[in-house]
């Protein structure tokens, strides 16, 4: 029986568990959140000679940076004809080359500090599993090159050619990226904070901010005081500071992973090029052949808890329909138990872009959040942007992200309309998988 996991296996406490803060600390610069947002933006304001604070209420890594499935994507909001309605074509195309940027980025970041994370550069599949989704990924690529964006669409024979399991019949390759052991990255990122003089504090949960110009960050037993604040803290941020909470929508995200293929079950499934695939559905499904022969996956559905708060890490719904769907992808592994579940929790936004910025206008606080699951890149390339909001220096694309944004409902018609909308998407989902089912 799979073991249903409190936190995930890419993680643990660490050996050289930082202090608590203790007492007053003075910084130029307050990170609070110890994750791939937290870690960057503390290493890019570090290298330009920035005095940093940064305060994790657990360990670093211990939130969605430690439980991840470790896609590196250039995806950002939900495709790229939605992309094009939503803002036009040209800030739709720009809009995709910075999340490209951001995939260049995170490669320049794992060589830069000599990180061990298992990085394969094999690029990523969003993959069809019946006939009715190839209309629409034909259409995605089409536009998404005519906007610049290197992706081609592979038809059946050339899935074949890549011997891609034949439950996955076409899809459309992303070759930029590929995909990680999340812990072992966000772990490098926090011993190269640790090696640059960063202060870290950990098991230290932030009680308040001040306000300008006291600016301050309490802590149970402590407080730092900072000319900057950064928020970098994603899906917590409404339930731990009460920030935010008209931008962003907590969301928990459930993966698994199998146990060791064998020899003879890794013949059995093919896909020599480990290419990571993730799935056309509305709530898509993804999956990964690690380096130690597992097969990583997870998505599928999605929760959210009214008022904000974190939803459990127990989701028998959850669970259940990620192994329907993995045995449905993978009929040939029959005998590959799923050895354990896990799940995190992103930060959803209406438009499904990231949000950087000063927080309600008070440049002496400034948030990154928002990834709405493309976090890896993209919490990574937002700590030079933070850095440069900081300095003063102009960024292109903080400014691209610039926008005003429609705030969320507040209760209960926010909860009626998450569920409301995730009901309608797995409603199109289960047509989709009886009908791949029947074939």
């Amino acid at each position: 029986m799979a073991e249903v996991l409190e936190l995930s296996p890419w993680v643990a406490v660490p050996s050289d568990v930082q202090p608590e803060l203790t007492g007053e600390a003075r910084a130029d610069v307050a990170v609070i959140g110890g994750g791939y947002l937290g870690l960057s933006t503390a290493l890019a304001l570090r290298e330009r000679g920035a005095d940093v604070v940064l305060l994790e209420q657990q360990f670093c890594g211990f939130g969605a940076s430690g439980r991840n499935a470790g896609h590196l994507t250039p995806t950002i909001g939900k495709d790229a004809a939605t992309l094009r309605r939503l803002f036009g074509v040209e800030r739709a195309a720009q809009l995709m080359r910075f999340a490209e940027r951001a995939v260049d980025h995170t490669e320049r970041v794992i060589e830069r500090h000599a990180i061990d994370c298992e990085y394969r550069p094999v690029g990523n599949i969003a993959a069809g599993v019946h006939a009715r989704q190839e209309r629409a990924l034909r259409r995605a690529a089409e536009a998404a090159a005519r906007l610049g964006v290197d992706v081609t669409f592979l038809d059946r024979e050339d899935m074949r050619r890549r011997a891609i399991p034949a439950t996955f019949p076409f899809g459309v390759l992303e070759p930029r990226g590929g995909h990680l052991h999340p812990g072992k990255y966000v772990s490098g990122l926090r011993a190269a904070a640790l090696r640059a003089g960063i202060r870290i504090f950990e098991n230290t949960a932030v009680g308040r901010i001040d306000g300008a110009p006291a600016r301050g960050v309490q802590t149970a037993r402590g407080a730092v005081r900072a000319d900057t604040v950064v928020i970098g803290t994603n899906a917590f941020t409404p339930t731990t500071l009460g920030a935010l909470r008209r931008r962003i929508v907590p969301m928990r995200v459930n993966l698994f992973r199998t146990a060791p293929l064998s020899d003879a079950q890794l013949a059995r499934v093919g896909w020599p090029g480990c290419e990571g695939i993730y799935t056309a559905h509305e709530m898509l499904e993804s999956y990964r052949l690690a380096a130690d022969r597992r097969i990583i996956g997870g998505s599928k559905l999605v929760q959210y808890a009214f008022g904000g708060a974190l939803p459990p890490a127990n989701q028998p719904r959850a669970f259940a329909a990620i192994e329907t769907a993995f045995r449905a992808r993978f009929p040939m592994l029959p005998d590959v138990p799923i050895e354990a579940f896990w799940g995190g929790w992103i930060a959803m936004t209406l438009d499904f872009l990231p949000l950087c910025g000063a927080t309600n206008g008070d440049p002496s606080t400034v948030h990154g959040v928002g990834f709405n699951g493309h976090g890896v890149a993209q919490a990574t390339a937002m700590g030079e942007m933070i850095a440069d909001v900081i300095a003063g220096r102009p960024n292109e694309d903080v400014e691209l992200l610039r926008r005003r944004a429609l705030p969320l409902p507040p209760e209960p018609l926010l909860w009626l309309l998450v569920h409301g909308i995730t009901g309608v998407l797995e409603a199109i989902d289960r047509r989709v998988d009886r009908a791949a089912a029947r074939e």
